[in-house]
């Protein structure tokens, strides 16, 4: 894995930044989402990775160490990921604007890293990845923020 630090850093400080750069209309490149919904769809797997949000593991145990492995690997998500907890129809908005939307996301992003720095050591299930440390925790969310981003034409 590439620095921790850095990619909890672009978390913390610069993805919200990249996010209000983007046109609420910006076409993506693969997926069904439009921005507001992927920041919406972003602010629910943050909670997630903080715990806020328990959720049941449904990869099979001994998929777990091959899931995790692809984790820890600078190897992107490939486009279309599919996702089995998603709606084939993306839900509708919960914010009156994309800012809303950024603004609920840099709290739960906020929170994550308070969550983490209180509790060295917690671990948070993922539905997909199992049990996850900050480390896979902060890996995780950087490899889906720069998935998502990628979607809408942002290399970062």
């Amino acid at each position: 894995m590439e620095n921790i630090e850095h990619k909890a850093s672009f978390l913390r400080s610069e993805y919200t930044k990249a996010l209000s750069q983007l046109d609420a209309d910006a076409p993506r490149k693969w997926g069904k989402m439009n921005v507001q919904q992927m920041i919406e769809h972003m602010c629910d797997y943050v909670r997630i990775a903080s715990g806020k949000t328990p959720v049941e593991i449904i990869t099979p145990e001994d998929k777990l160490p091959r899931m995790q492995g692809f984790l820890a690997s600078e190897k992107p998500f490939p486009e279309n990921t599919p996702n089995v907890l998603m709606p084939d129809i993306p839900a509708p908005v919960r914010h009156a604007s994309k800012e809303d939307a950024i603004y609920e996301l840099q709290q739960e992003l906020d929170h994550f890293f308070a969550v983490h720095e209180q509790e060295e050591g917690r671990k948070t299930p993922n539905p997909f990845f199992g049990h996850l440390d900050y480390e896979l925790q902060v890996q995780l969310l950087h490899k889906h923020a720069k998935h998502h981003l990628m979607q809408f034409g942002v290399e970062v």
